[in-house]
């Protein structure tokens, strides 16, 4: 059962992998390059403060944790625990893959770009009025599947990687987004908090 798994991982890998161009390679690392989400978070993070107003004081931390335990989960826990190699550092894929981004590190399971995107986009679901804000929450969603994807296109992970780090995040923002919920209080009314 496992090596079939690992023959169809392969598979999606160079399919995604192989499905490549000039314009492709750029939209891909700038997807997958840290630094690019720095200024997109920091603007993200304003609006969170002057929507939600005083209980931001709550939700920061919050998000802030979950962002940075899905990053620490992934990278410090499970990379080293389970030590699969990334595709690029792969000896049996290694020579099939194409690199436009280099390769990163020598571990690859579970990816944390794919759980701090999922992390942080559960959590703005979860939190934001029902009803409201769609583009928003559909736009981090986006950004989610982009980063993630941007893994597997980039040989840095295997699909399974990225679907393991995507339920991390997603259960730690939505972990989160229960202790914000219950630190409303009773009425719980998502609707009021940016009122408040």
């Amino acid at each position: 059962m496992f090596r079939a798994l690992h023959a169809v991982d392969d598979q999606l890998l160079l399919a995604v992998n192989h499905a490549r161009g000039p314009a492709l390679d750029a939209v891909m690392t700038f997807a997958s390059n840290r630094l690019v989400w720095f200024p997109f978070y920091a603007a993200l993070i304003g609006w969170l403060v002057w929507h939600f107003r005083r209980r931001a004081i709550v939700l920061l931390p919050l998000v802030v944790t979950a962002v940075a335990l899905a990053d620490s989960i992934t990278s410090r826990f499970f990379k080293p625990f389970f030590a699969r190699l990334r595709p690029c550092h792969n000896p049996a894929l290694e020579a099939q893959l194409y690199l436009p981004d280099g390769c990163g590190g020598q571990y690859g399971f579970m990816s944390s770009h794919a759980a701090n995107g999922f992390a942080l986009a559960v959590f703005l679901l979860l939190t934001l009025p029902a009803g409201r804000y769609r583009l928003l929450k559909a736009g981090v969603f986006l950004w989610a599947s982009l980063l993630s994807y941007s893994r597997i296109y980039l040989g840095a992970h295997f699909p399974t990687d990225v679907l393991g780090g995507a339920l991390i995040g997603a259960g730690l923002g939505w972990g989160a987004a229960v202790l914000f919920r219950r630190s409303t209080g009773p009425q719980g009314r998502w609707e009021a908090l940016g009122h408040a």
